[in-house]
């Protein structure tokens, strides 16, 4: 009988997380008589680790329900359909869906809104469905599209530039005709944000740690000010950004990474809000599936032509997700963070 191996939430955490939050486990994978009419045994390549995990793992209010205990983490996957009792997928099928973490998960295709959908490889690589053609890529046209709304001309800064959501910003934003400004952690990183992806300027935040020089240097790559800013970050960044916003500025919130352990991150600032009439909206990818055709058609086109840019950090089988994971958070991934499977 094949085995499958999974990662359960163990523990919450208190503060930061930690290894000892996780739980490996066993189960069998069901056989093909165990299955029901309407469902399908996925067996996964790849999965992916994204920084909202960390807020799940907190029972506290949030726009989504706490990671249940002794659960499989929940995360997105890719992979191959092994056994369906489905009309609508066949065995060789590849996917994406919500699988978790772990190596094989079971869906019923049959039930309204399951996370489970066919995707072409012909030219888009099949991890790309986790990254810039999946939910990070969606993620970074719905803020950039929906809520900054550049115009050629424009200044945008993303922060965490370098990442899964903040390099697709960037690059969409340029195709668009904008000066686009990126915050990133290590030379290397941003020298891949400028080289690379094409961004006008990176700064490093590690290099000006300081608040008065981060901002010193922010003011230099923004010579005319900026008018719509991506957050994945939040503390000093969104500081030293409203300081440099201008009137009727548009502000993205996408995440708040600084954040995740738990301690409040305060505004210096925030009657600058007012006084550059400014929108600032967060909002959560999963509540516009109405965005999902239009930008995937976008993403899909720019990754197949070679014009959008992309890079990946794999970690080696299931056991190595959590380390992973926490390396996630502390910035140690470059790209897109995945664990391959198979």
């Amino acid at each position: 009988m094949t085995t499958n191996h999974q990662i359960l939430l163990a523990s919450r955490p208190q503060g930061e997380a930690t290894v000892d939050n996780f739980k490996l486990v066993e189960v069998p994978v069901p056989t093909a008589d165990q299955l029901s009419d309407g469902q399908v045994l996925v067996r996964h390549h790849f999965m992916s680790l994204d920084p909202y995990m960390r807020g799940r793992m907190n029972d506290s209010k949030s726009y989504a329900d706490p990671q249940p205990l002794d659960t499989v983490m929940i995360g997105g996957t890719v992979g191959e359909v092994v056994l369906s009792k489905h009309p609508r997928f066949a065995p060789g099928d590849k996917v994406l869906g919500m699988g978790g973490w772990q190596e094989y998960s079971v869906v019923d295709a049959s039930v309204k809104g399951a996370m489970l959908h066919k995707v072409d490889t012909t030219h888009i690589p099949l991890s790309a469905y986790l990254g810039s053609v999946g939910m990070p890529g969606v993620t970074a046209w719905y803020g950039l599209i929906k809520i900054i709304a550049p115009k050629s001309g424009e200044t945008v800064v993303v922060s965490a530039a370098s990442g899964a959501v903040g390099s697709v910003v960037g690059q969409l934003a340029k195709a668009r005709g904008c000066r686009v400004v990126g915050v990133a952690g290590g030379a290397d990183k941003c020298r891949y944000v400028t080289e690379e992806l094409g961004f006008d300027a990176c700064i490093d935040y590690k290099q000006h740690s300081d608040p008065k020089a981060f901002y010193k240097t922010l003011k230099e790559a923004t010579p005319h000010g900026i008018d719509g800013y991506f957050e994945n970050v939040g503390g000093m960044i969104l500081d030293a950004v409203l300081l440099r916003m201008n009137a009727f500025g548009r502000i993205a919130m996408c995440g708040m990474i600084a954040g995740y352990d738990g301690q409040p991150l305060p505004l210096q600032n925030p009657a600058l809000i007012l006084v550059n009439r400014l929108k600032i909206e967060g909002f959560i990818v999963s509540e516009h599936p109405e965005v999902w055709p239009e930008a995937t058609m976008e993403l899909g086109t720019m990754v197949a032509t070679g014009k959008m840019k992309f890079r990946e950090s794999v970690a080696q089988g299931i056991t190595s997700a959590p380390e992973a994971f926490l390396g996630l958070l502390k910035g140690k991934n470059f790209g897109k963070q995945l664990v391959k499977l198979i």
